[in-house]
């Protein structure tokens, strides 16, 4: 059983990336997925939510409009497009799937936004 994140790299400001958040041993589907994020000396933030039953999604105020959580129960998968990406946006991001009595954490992918 584990998450497992992906996608992260090194993007200019201004440029996208897409995060993946794979689940093996379980079904994400029955999981509400957050994107959390964490930069050097600060602590963690939430950055976006999708729950299991309605998908509906929710998304801290400094990535509204730039962000978008969306999942492919097929791929057993949750994704974090994000577009406009500002050097503030730069840190580790962290998935993390919470079902009725277990929580699950993946081990992070570095985002950095530097010119």
């Amino acid at each position: 059983v584990q998450l497992v994140e992906s996608g992260g790299g090194l993007v200019q400001p201004g440029g996208s990336l897409r995060l993946s958040c794979a689940a093996s041993g379980f079904a994400l589907s029955g999981y509400a997925v957050t994107w959390f994020r964490q930069a050097p000396g600060k602590e963690r933030e939430l950055v976006a939510t999708i729950t299991s039953v309605a998908s509906s999604t929710y998304y801290t105020d400094s990535v509204k409009g730039r962000f978008t959580i969306s999942r492919d129960n097929a791929k057993n998968t949750v994704y974090l497009q994000m577009n406009s990406l500002k050097p503030e946006d730069t840190a580790v991001y962290y998935c993390n799937a919470r079902g009725s009595t277990t929580v699950y954490w993946g081990q992070g992918t570095q985002v950095t936004v530097s010119s």
